[in-house]
């Protein structure tokens, strides 16, 4: 008898398109809600089938993929994600039929419509987001730009820290001819094995410890990548001491990762190119300066990017990559520092700054960088601010700018005055009657989707930070989030997580609509916009609407606003436009302020403007 599939609250909230809290009320309010089979009492785990019949029952079920379906059975009866995920490739490739019987024809008739490599890319994207699994494998976005620096198509491919294959993935997307592995995790590398076994590629992969037992010793390659294990001292110094690869200098224990990128590079061909996932105390390290300094002379670095936060894990820390080659004679290297930059939006600026020398790089002649400490972190070669003429020129206009709003804040200021005869609090309806009534539409927040949702306006994304700064749409559109719904001018949009409770209108740049986002959609025969974001931002609404921590979760149906005609309705929006206009002008003198200060710290230390105690 196969296991029953089991789900978490989170699966549940999933299934249901809510949030973790309402699977939560369901259990407190409902005697049927189905009682946990498994689990802990923290984290209770229920039967699927059972969670299925009571949410259709409640009408709160929606359509689940059948990828879905199955690998949540398959969960169920592997156990283990990495064994569930083998046993698909394994029967895919036809080496063994599947060794859950009641799962096959659910497998046969994926495959059937989809072809065995769809399915195989449809269930490992599952087993890649997992939580577990987004610890430690290389998000594609990262990969993709790895593989396009390492330049691999029509290369052999050799990843000396593979893991399950995602780099290696990425590089078979991108034309690569043969592609080869290492890594000491055995249910890891057998993964990794199926990529190479479903493409009918070229290639191997080998188990073992990559430093200490070298399955490829000999071997050349075309290019190189690789997301290296950091911080590893009990990596094989003291039995490595004399290894041929050490040709830059014997690594100190505390220095693992210039040991792999010596390894690296003994693998790589001439006119090659190896990219590397570093953690960025390798470029700074006093312990291996004198390895740095010889891979510098020897023309070994090509380049150094410093990434934003959060394009792998450890997510809170800004990692580097670094681009090696071999018999390449140079006399500077690149360092690009895109900190700054959105991880999700980089790649494009990135490669080309790699391939062209401009943009974001900076050319460092490596005179500059043989100095006493051999520091490689691009932020500390950044050039200084430019400062000419133009840097003088700047401060003025800025100052006249800044004078010009700070005039024009006191003509924005709304005359509010006191009620000569105050006719008491008015008579107020909840935001959850007017939707129940047709007067409001609410509609979000978008949540992850099983799969991609398909065509999309390619517009800029509304986050809750650009709602609760007032800036434009800054965020990129997921195409695994469910609806995609652009937003209309004259749509209200409120943070369900803020510390306090904002509300903003949407003008006419087009945009979507971002997670963790409420929008409400007014019918305008019945609700002017402007009247309802302005009563949303009551205290009284802040205290019916939101919780009692510091960082709030707004419901937003709680809310409530007066009862009152349209007529009145326009009275108020107009108010609360003018409020608004008049808060958006006190930001940008706030951050032209502090903009003018910048540009005239650097316009006096460059001796380009003259110090003066007069005012304007």
């Amino acid at each position: 008898m196969q296991p029953r599939a089991s789900v978490t609250a989170a699966d549940i909230a999933r299934l249901a398109g809510v949030g973790r809290a309402a699977v939560s009320n369901w259990r407190k309010r409902y005697e049927s809600f189905p009682a946990p089979v498994g689990g802990t009492a923290v984290s209770p785990q229920f039967d699927l089938d059972e969670v299925e019949k009571w949410l259709a029952g409640q009408g709160k079920l929606t359509e689940v993929a059948a990828e879905d379906r199955l690998w949540r059975a398959l969960l169920a009866a592997a156990g283990d994600p990495a064994a569930a995920l083998a046993a698909v490739g394994d029967h895919l490739r036809g080496v063994r039929s599947l060794p859950f019987e009641n799962l096959r024809p659910d497998l046969d008739s994926l495959t059937a419509h989809h072809g065995h490599r769809k399915v195989f890319v449809d269930l490992w994207q599952r087993f890649a987001d997992l939580p577990g699994q987004r610890a430690v494998t290389t998000p594609d976005t990262l990969a993709d730009l790895m593989v396009t620096l390492a330049g691999v198509r029509g290369r052999t491919v050799f990843d000396p820290a593979c893991g399950t294959g995602r780099l290696l993935r990425a590089a078979i997307s991108r034309g690569a001819t043969e592609v080869y592995g290492q890594d000491n995790d055995p249910a890891a590398t057998r993964l990794a094995e199926l990529w190479v076994a479903v493409d009918d590629l070229a290639g191997h992969i080998h188990t073992g410890d990559s430093l200490r037992h070298n399955g490829f010793t000999g071997r050349t390659f075309g290019a190189v990548v690789a997301n290296l294990p950091f911080g590893l001292t009990n990596w094989g110094h003291e039995e490595l001491g004399y290894d041929r690869r050490w040709e830059f200098g014997v690594p100190p224990r505390t220095e693992p990762e210039l040991a792999w990128v010596q390894h690296s590079l003994a693998h790589l061909e001439p006119g090659g190119r190896a990219v590397l996932l570093m953690p960025p105390s390798a470029a700074s390290r006093r312990a291996g300066r004198r390895i740095r300094a010889e891979l510098l002379r020897r023309g070994a670095i090509q380049a150094i990017i410093a990434l934003p936060a959060g394009a792998a894990a450890p997510h809170a820390v800004g990692l580097h990559l670094w681009i090696l080659h071999r018999d390449t004679a140079a006399s500077a290297v690149l360092l690009i520092d895109a900190t700054a930059l959105d991880v999700n939006d980089s790649n494009a600026k990135l490669v080309e700054a790699v391939e062209t020398g401009a943009g974001l790089a900076q050319a460092v002649p490596l005179i500059d960088l043989l100095d006493e400490e051999v520091d490689l972190t691009p932020s500390r070669h950044a050039p200084a601010p430019a400062s000419g003429p133009n840097s003088a020129i700047t401060v003025q206009e800025s100052q006249e700018r800044l004078a010009e709003l700070v005039g024009s804040v006191r003509d924005l200021m709304p005359c509010l005055s006191p009620a000569t005869d105050p006719a008491g609090p008015l008579p107020a309806v909840a935001v959850g009657d007017l939707i129940r009534a047709g007067n409001l539409q609410l509609l979000g927040p978008v949540r992850a989707a099983s799969a991609d949702t398909g065509p999309i306006p390619d517009y800029p994304v509304l986050t809750s930070d650009d709602v609760l700064y007032g800036r434009p749409a800054s965020g990129q559109m997921d195409r695994r989030i469910a609806p995609a719904i652009p937003l209309r001018p004259g749509d209200v949009v409120v943070p369900v997580l803020a510390p306090h409770l904002t509300a903003r209108i949407i003008g006419d740049e087009p945009a979507m609509l971002g997670r963790g986002l409420h929008l409400l959609r007014c019918d305008p025969d019945t609700l002017d916009p402007w009247f309802l974001a302005g009563h949303l931002r009551t205290s009284a609404n802040e205290r019916q609407a939101g919780g009692s921590s510091a960082t709030l979760r707004f419901d937003v149906r709680r809310a409530q606003v007066p009862r009152i005609p349209l007529a009145e309705q326009v009275q108020h929006g107009a108010v609360f436009r003018a409020l608004q206009q008049f808060d958006d002008t006190v930001r940008a003198t706030a951050a032209l302020s502090a903009a003018l200060i910048r540009h005239a710290a650097d316009g006096l230390a460059a001796g380009l403007i003259r110090a003066q105690a007069e005012k304007l």
